[in-house]
């Protein structure tokens, strides 16, 4: 789903975060943080019924306001943070998921949280 910047000419866009990202020293597979610094983060909010339905009941919160989080990780997340990690839900992903990017504010927060470096 396009974020609202990808409609403002001049405005980075998905293309654009993820070329940049590509050029950062941040791998997801083997940090993990995003997905593990914060039970109130992975929150739905922009997605319709269709794709919620698509995530698996046992990776969704009870009051079904996002995923579900073991602590301060989303149940979602397999492998060990910092070392090798990966999405058991990732074709069916949150939105709020998708638009965190290798290097945006998100993944700083994140990375800062589990002291990692930030560069």
């Amino acid at each position: 789903m396009p974020r609202e910047a990808d409609s403002h000419p001049g405005e980075p866009g998905q293309l654009a975060l993820a070329a940049a990202a590509s050029r950062l020293p941040f791998d997801c597979q083997s940090c993990g943080a995003c997905c593990s610094y914060s039970p109130e983060w992975p929150r739905f909010s922009t997605e319709d019924d269709a794709q919620l339905d698509l995530i698996p009941e046992k990776y969704v919160a009870a009051d079904l306001s996002g995923m579900r989080c073991d602590g301060q990780r989303c149940s979602a997340l397999s492998g060990e943070v910092g070392k090798s990690t990966a999405c058991l839900v990732y074709q069916v992903r949150p939105d709020v998921c998708r638009a965190c990017m290798p290097g945006d504010d998100e993944c700083l927060i994140a990375r800062r949280a589990h002291g990692f470096s930030v560069l």
